[in-house]
């Protein structure tokens, strides 16, 4: 059972999400807050594994809240509510060691599918969010669009080629076993090169290094991802 914790300040919003997750018998909603604050010390109550966050709340705000959770309660992942037009709010929180961004608007399935990925350690990043974090990334910084994907590419660049392949899955969302079951390899051995993906690239988990990899146009071959 994955136990999660919904923060949203619009009681809609979060009788919405808790309604969504509740059909996935595997997952139970534990608690539910209506602002950052109380979202930091119901995590601390509960420790759930999932906190959904929202990134617009009173008092604390959901990256704000994130980073105390991490910090807190490095065992609960954080997955950050979107609205389209956050670009910025989403690279904070990205920073900030969220493992999972959703845009509210999106699919039902899609949430169950974010919270399950980033309680197995995997990063989620909805393929509308990955497109806009890359776009605002390009647009933004040193040298336009071109300059982002030739640095992202040596940074790639200096991975081994089994990181590279590790790379490729991980940014497509993959937890660790599924790589592990997709490459043919223990999970621990995974879990090494993940280590030494981050170190490499200069990230600090694995949805940043998810950025890198599609913005280096680093793509998994087509085949099953497995349970």
């Amino acid at each position: 059972m994955i136990r999660v914790l919904v923060a949203d300040d619009e009681p809609m919003i979060r009788a919405g999400v808790r309604a969504v997750l509740s059909t996935d018998p595997g997952l139970d909603v534990v608690a539910e807050a209506g602002d950052g604050d109380e979202a930091v010390e119901l995590v601390l109550r509960h420790r759930p594994d999932v906190a959904v966050l929202d990134i617009r709340m009173p008092r604390l705000n959901g990256i704000e809240a994130a980073a105390r959770v991490r910090a807190a309660a490095p065992d609960t992942a954080v997955v950050m509510l979107t609205t389209f037009g956050e670009d910025d709010y989403i690279l904070r929180a990205l920073s900030g060691g969220a493992a999972g961004f959703l845009v509210k608007s999106g699919p039902p399935e899609e949430l169950i599918a974010g919270v399950r990925a980033v309680a197995g350690g995997a990063a989620w990043l909805s393929p509308s969010v990955a497109a806009r974090v890359v776009a605002h990334l390009t647009a933004t910084g040193a040298g336009g669009a071109a300059g982002r994907r030739a640095t992202a590419r040596e940074r790639v660049a200096a991975l081994t080629a089994r990181e590279r392949d590790v790379l490729s899955h991980l940014g497509a969302g993959l937890s660790n076993g599924q790589i592990a079951r997709r490459l043919h390899v223990v999970e621990g051995t995974v879990k090494a090169h993940v280590s030494s993906i981050l170190a490499r690239l200069g990230v600090d988990n694995r949805a940043a290094a998810a950025v890198v990899a599609h913005e280096a146009g680093v793509t998994p071959p087509p085949g099953p991802a497995g349970p």
